[in-house]
């Protein structure tokens, strides 16, 4: 789906990651970086975000949580984080970004909560009386008066599947007076997920009933005196769909594909943000007409219909302007343990030679490795750190 953009605006990145690989540099089931991109796409979402009053807290786990990717990020003007889980958290703080919030969409678990507490995030998200007990404790514990989101919703709001839950947006009032009465807390806002989606058949950016949800509550504090409320708007957040959140009173916000240019809007539109990753394999072994390469990070995000799937197969560097092969992969119920290159010409498709694909990566739920590459963009390539799909330092080569 991304590849013909990688190709067509990024082509460097493509050529680089095959030369790297067959070197020897860069393994086989991994996503490479353009880390200069990177840095460009960060400043263009944080200057729009500026404009329109939005505060940013960048999503790392698209990208594995790569220490070379929020250095990047950082470099952009985005030096707070939004953490995912508490793995999240941790790998953004060795690499260096602040912890602007945590707890959404992954609650913090009870043993964590005092590690979580130590971290001293500007905003805590709680669903609920029980987790907001828990942290307001952790956090008094430490002397600090932690800020506290409240997860919002509301009949008619729309979540994916495991992502239910949160307070009654109605009783949102009556939720600020009981977060403040906690010693080692303080209400300091209100949250959804998603706030925005891609529309598939207007093709473009839409606002779900969600982000109403959270102009009501907003509404609704401000009648009860509160003035000075947070509204935090995650969800498909890029330079193009910022102003329908400042729209509609947001104050922050959260990118994290928009900052790699692999928003479902950019699979069909070139955007200000750049491509800058792409995913790189190896051919395994041939079978009956077939090459099959590494698996490991072969996802397939589910927020597109299913589509053709191809791959670029090169022992040289090249962006196979005329010819992508195309291949199959395993569904989900299946372990990703290869991919099925249809290529009955064993010259074009050797074993050793490198594959590269264009996905809208989710890298912390696979077993892929990352690997950001500076330098691309004036003549001097440079390759980072190889880290795991957590982000930590991989033991590779070993």
């Amino acid at each position: 789906m991304f590849l013909d953009s990688l190709r067509r605006r990024n082509p460097e990145l493509i050529e680089a990651a095959i030369r790297f690989h067959q070197a020897g540099r860069i393994p086989a089931n991994c996503y490479v970086i353009d880390t200069d991109i990177v840095e460009r796409n960060a400043r263009i979402i944080a200057g729009e975000a500026r404009r329109l009053g939005l505060s940013v807290f960048g999503m790392t786990k698209q990208m594995g949580r790569n220490a070379d990717f929020c250095a990047a990020l950082i470099r952009g003007g985005i030096p707070a984080t939004v953490a995912v889980d508490m793995e999240c958290a941790r790998a953004c703080l060795r690499a260096g970004m602040s912890l602007g919030h945590l707890g959404h969409l992954v609650q913090v678990p009870t043993a964590e909560t005092a590690a979580a507490a130590a971290m001293a995030p500007a905003y805590w998200t709680v669903f609920d009386d029980e987790r907001a007990a828990r942290a307001a404790a952790a956090s008094r514990a430490v002397g600090r008066t932690q800020p506290m989101l409240a997860r919002l919703q509301a009949e008619g709001d729309i979540f994916y599947l495991g992502h239910e839950g949160g307070f009654p947006a109605a009783d949102v009032v009556a939720v600020a007076d009981r977060i403040d009465r906690l010693e080692g807390a303080r209400f300091a806002g209100i949250t959804t997920f998603p706030a925005l989606l891609f529309d598939h058949a207007a093709r473009r950016m839409c606002t779900t009933p969600n982000l109403g949800t959270l102009r009501r509550a907003a509404e609704a504090l401000r009648r009860a005196g509160r003035t000075d409320v947070e509204i935090n708007a995650p969800g498909t957040n890029a330079s193009q769909g910022l102003h329908l959140l400042a729209e509609a009173g947001a104050t922050q916000c959260e990118p994290g594909h928009g900052l790699t240019g692999t928003t479902p809007l950019h699979a069909l539109e070139d955007l200000p943000e750049l491509p800058a990753v792409a995913y790189v394999s190896e051919v395994a072994h041939r079978h009956q007409g077939r090459a099959y390469c590494f698996g490991g990070g072969l996802y397939i995000d589910p927020i597109f219909p299913e589509y053709p799937l191809q791959a670029i197969v090169a022992k040289t560097p090249t962006v196979a302007t005329e010819a992508l092969f195309p291949v199959e992969i395993p569904p989900p119920s299946a372990i990703d343990y290869y991919g099925m290159i249809d290529a009955p010409d064993a010259a074009k498709a050797a074993v050793g030679d490198t594959v590269v694909f264009g996905f809208r990566p989710q890298v912390f739920v696979t077993r892929a490795y990352t690997v950001g590459i500076a330098g691309l963009h004036d003549g001097e390539p440079r390759l980072g750190a190889i880290f795991d799909a957590a982000g930590g330092a991989a033991e590779w080569p070993a």
